[in-house]
């Protein structure tokens, strides 16, 4: 049940300045010095902002081999990579007392660097696990084996996880939800007649053929039965548009009526196998998905079942295993689906698996913690608290103001962003990893263990109360987040530098930059899902049926918005699956403009190289967007991402914002003028 759970310049002869964050030669701190290398003097910032500050970056900058796409975002996580490996590498060379987190990072490191003993193992460490699926005689037999496999971190057609009750944040509860697809969304396999879809479906089978003759399993009509099952799943699961909808997603029922809406389901023998005290209730994230499953499952044969179980098993290991399961699965998942033309570093894959990418690799918070002890600066958490304090009592202010809200709902809404609590930096309790053994040769071993201790560290939240002191992301992400049912706001350590943050920076950068991702994560709070949270992080109505009608207005404004945006020719942003993301910017761009005005109230306006504080502002909001993507990374997104593509991010909220236009003196006829009866004001 693993889920598989982004100009021309205005004035003849005056330069714009902004901060350009590039790591050192060295790989040293990133620069914060000025900088106007990037920006493109033959674009005019009232026509395009983003490709007049980030222009010449753009055109002279190649994505790296081993990389989707290279932006902002990506030069600071490079630098968290290196750092994290300077010190991986420093305990491998070590020895350390066994059971110490030190022994476990060091010997995590040597295990997944001996390419020579992964070679020699070839498909062995797996091969147990095959076995057993063999052994399989019935299929009760293998849906009650899912649980093992969810134990080991393969995916499985039932997704169950532990999480808070929507409407009782008090409490945590299991959810279950839609899973088992390999391709990155439902789209890649219901789609038929689109060239890119197709070569995706294509490149699924190659991969399926490929890794099973590897294990010694004839693969003859194996690929084309696993794909028309994953294809049956597909049909079956909701778009990402509707799993955005939250109360659609809270469908509470009891446990015991879970064997009537599936059946070929054994609940009871599947939750016991995963070590799920499960109670009297469970919330189902997807109940039509479950009520096609179980017809899907009694339709489809034992073999290709088992065929399925077996792939997956491959598919999550095939990193860890021989050099050619390590190719075949680049071919797939990065090559084809990400346009990606090298493989990263070994040392890369390993940093990743120990510190996480995305997630919190098998020792995230281990590694985490030595990070902010060597890069973290206490000035840097000194300052945020007072930006995220300008940026809490600009959105207050802007409550106030709005005229499409009553007075009844403005309360309510000052009441839940008084509750907002901030996280700024790093956990004040570090994750506990006594339970994992790590041994120095034995990779494929050490990612089971690992997911096993992950697994147990979920599910053992039932019936206890909620971890208020956890994080979602370890301090080396770099990322932000906001959680509704905690109704708080995140920001990781590691995104706290140039180009978004800077001590030294002047107000206007750090505003338009770390200022506008506080606004985004407290915008978050109130977007069209967020703002169906109360201040206890409840899913309930709060709001009035007239404020609801007029924010919905406003929203669907912004929907037809980005959705008229086209990233590739014939492919637009979806405006509905983006809609969140582009209230949070919209909005929290704002509420940081007016935080900013609201620090520097009667100080001596900035100026920088004759620019004014709100052009510098807007410079500084420009400039974390700089981003290039591959074609096959941009189709995923499209099709996958919440976010827009990082060009929109830049230029579609400043079409809304009239200090932009006062700014930089917009006038009609400029391509990002936008009459005033139309610009879209949300909070």
């Amino acid at each position: 049940m693993q889920i598989s759970v982004r100009f021309q310049a205005i004035l003849a002869g005056i330069a714009i300045i902004a901060l350009i964050s590039t790591p050192n030669s060295n790989g040293q701190e990133p620069r914060s010095d000025l900088d106007t290398s990037s920006f493109d003097q033959n674009v005019r910032p009232q026509d395009d902002l983003y490709q007049f500050v980030n222009g010449t970056w753009l055109k002279n900058t190649p994505i790296p081999g081993d990389k989707t796409n290279y932006g902002s975002f990506t030069k600071l996580a490079d630098l968290s990579e290196k750092r994290i490996k300077e010190v991986v590498e420093e305990l491998a060379q070590q020895t350390h007392e066994e059971g110490t987190d030190e022994q476990k990072v060091g010997d995590f490191y040597k295990a997944f660097m001996d390419v020579d003993r992964a070679n020699e193992l070839g498909y062995t460490p797996i091969e147990p696990f095959l076995s057993q699926i063999d052994d399989l005689e019935t299929k009760e037999a293998l849906f009650k084996h899912f649980s093992k496999l969810d134990m080991l971190g393969v995916m499985t057609p039932v997704g169950a996880y532990v999480s808070q009750d929507a409407k009782v944040s008090t409490q945590y509860i299991v959810h279950l939800v839609q899973n088992g697809l390999t391709l990155p969304d439902r789209d890649y396999y219901l789609i038929q007649h689109e060239e890119k879809k197709q070569s995706a479906r294509n490149a699924f089978k190659t991969y399926v053929d490929k890794v099973m003759s590897l294990t010694g399993t004839p693969a003859d009509g194996v690929a084309e039965a696993i794909l028309a099952f994953e294809t049956r799943l597909a049909d079956a699961s909701w778009s990402n548009v509707k799993l955005r909808d939250a109360g659609k997603r809270y469908n509470k029922m009891e446990t015991t009526a879970l064997g009537a809406m599936t059946p070929s389901l054994d609940w009871d023998a599947l939750f016991k196998g995963s070590g799920m005290e499960v109670g009297p209730q469970v919330i189902v994230n997807t109940p039509s998905y479950f009520e096609k499953l179980d017809e899907i499952l009694k339709q489809t044969s034992l073999d290709t079942l088992k065929a399925y179980a077996k792939f997956q098993i491959i598919d999550s290991y095939a990193p860890y295993l021989s050099e050619p399961f390590v190719v075949a699965h680049f071919n797939l998942h990065r090559k084809e689906l990400g346009g990606v033309t090298e493989q990263r570093p070994r040392w890369k894959r390993a940093i990743a698996s120990i510190s996480g990418g995305r997630g919190f690799g098998a020792l995230g918070e281990v590694v985490g913690k030595i990070y902010v002890q060597k890069y973290f600066k206490p000035e840097a958490k000194e300052k945020m608290d007072r930006l995220v304090k300008n940026l809490l009592l600009a959105f207050g202010k802007s409550i106030d103001g709005l005229t499409w809200m009553s007075d009844t709902t403005k309360e309510k809404a000052k009441i839940k962003l008084s509750k907002i609590r901030t996280k700024i930096g790093y956990p004040t309790k570090w994750r506990d990893y006594s339970a994992l053994a790590v041994k120095s040769d034995d990779l494929v071993g050490n990612m089971m263990r690992s997911a096993k201790v992950e697994h147990n560290r979920n599910v053992s939240k039932l019936g206890k109360p909620i971890d208020r002191e956890e994080w979602g992301m370890t301090p080396q992400t770099v990322n932000a987040y906001y959680s509704p049912t905690k109704n708080e706001i995140v920001f990781p350590a590691a995104i706290l530098q140039a180009p978004f943050f800077s001590v030294d920076a002047p107000s206007p950068l750090n505003y338009g930059g770390i200022g506008a991702v506080i606004g985004h994560e407290i915008s978050h709070a109130f977007d069209d899902q967020g703002s169906r949270y109360d201040g206890d992080g409840n899913l309930s109505n709060w709001w009035t049926e007239e404020d609801q009608a007029a924010f919905k207005k406003l929203t669907t404004q912004l929907i037809d918005q980005y959705a008229s945006y086209e990233p590739l020719p014939g492919e637009f942003v979806k405006g509905e699956l983006t809609l969140g993301e582009n209230i949070a910017d919209l909005s929290g761009l704002e509420i940081a403009h007016r935080a900013m005005s609201i620090e520097l109230e009667g100080q001596k306006p900035i100026e920088v190289a004759g620019w004014n504080q709100d052009q510098l502002f807007f410079v500084g909001w420009s400039r974390v967007w700089a981003r290039k993507y591959r074609e096959a990374e941009m189709m995923r997104r499209l099709v996958t991402d919440p976010h827009s593509p990082s060009e929109f991010r830049a230029n579609g909220p400043i079409t809304n914002i009239d200090a932009f236009y006062k700014a930089f003196d917009l006038k009609e006829g400029d391509r990002l003028f936008k009459p005033e009866s139309e610009r879209i004001k949300i909070w």
